[in-house]
């Protein structure tokens, strides 16, 4: 996939300077954002929320933001182009470290962009790795990547696809969002937990290993997990076994017409 942007460098003192219009992007997305995911993301997403209290009125510092996390978990945000190599993007994980593009939608793609800017980054991923278990896992699924063949890891990328960018979690007030992927998207939160258009089907290792899907349209599946706790037993599993089954098994027909590739 090729971007159209090209990300925003530090300065010396390992600030970015944005724009006014860049910050005034920021501040209209995640003002109409914080309205929409009150009653549709799950409640860790929302107590993530307010532990690293982002700035409603200018993008935040890559370097704030590091300071807020190092306190919770350890971890931090690294800035990096648009789109960085997958080996690259796991042993950032690997290493404690969320890539975070350097660069913000233009008002023309306000509503949608297909490759991932701060926004997206920040507001969509940032909140949960407060939580000592979730940054957990994602180290963990980044050393797992890492382990395997580099033809296997687009197949194990379905696990974090399904999860951390488009994972639903019950609870006792509905089906709840907690990936990324939907709560940076005004339209795919309230799609992904409102509307009667996609599936929403109990989550299973194996099956999301068998299920493709398609990065640019909203997504016609979603996998559900019980509680938020049972996202941190999926890599206790076998999980190498698991792959090397779907294989073996092969994909579920896709549910969708096969236009774009996977990540």
């Amino acid at each position: 996939m090729k971007t159209t942007y090209v990300s925003k460098q530090p300065n010396a003192q390992g600030l970015i300077d944005w724009t006014a219009d860049e910050n005034n992007t920021w501040k209209t997305l995640i003002t109409r954002q914080s309205e929409i995911v009150k009653t549709r993301a799950s409640e860790e997403f929302l107590e993530g929320l307010d532990r690293i209290r982002f700035s409603m009125d200018e993008v935040p510092q890559h370097t704030v933001i590091n300071r807020r996390l190092r306190d919770f978990t350890g971890w931090e945000v690294e800035v990096v182009p648009a789109l960085i190599p997958a080996k690259e993007f796991f042993n950032l994980l690997a290493n404690k470290k969320f890539p975070a593009a350097s660069f913000i939608r233009i008002p023309k793609d306000l509503d949608y962009i297909q490759e991932p800017d701060i926004f997206h980054e920040f507001y969509g991923h940032v909140p949960l790795l407060t939580f000592p278990d979730y940054a957990r896992f994602m180290e963990e699924f980044g050393k797992l990547a890492l382990s395997i063949a580099p033809k296997d890891r687009s197949r194990l990328f379905r696990l974090f696809w399904f999860t951390i960018e488009f994972g639903l979690l019950r609870s006792g007030t509905g089906v709840k969002a907690y990936g990324g992927g939907m709560l940076s998207s005004i339209h795919e939160t309230v799609y992904s937990v409102e509307s009667s258009i996609p599936k929403r089907v109990d989550f299973d290792p194996l099956t999301v290993l068998r299920t493709p899907y398609r990065i640019d349209i909203p997504q016609p599946l979603y996998y559900v997990l019980s509680k938020f706790t049972d996202l941190f037993e999926i890599l206790n599993q076998d999980v190498i076994g698991l792959l090397e089954e779907s294989k073996e098994l092969g994909d579920f027909e896709p549910l969708f017409p096969l236009e774009s590739k996977e990540l």
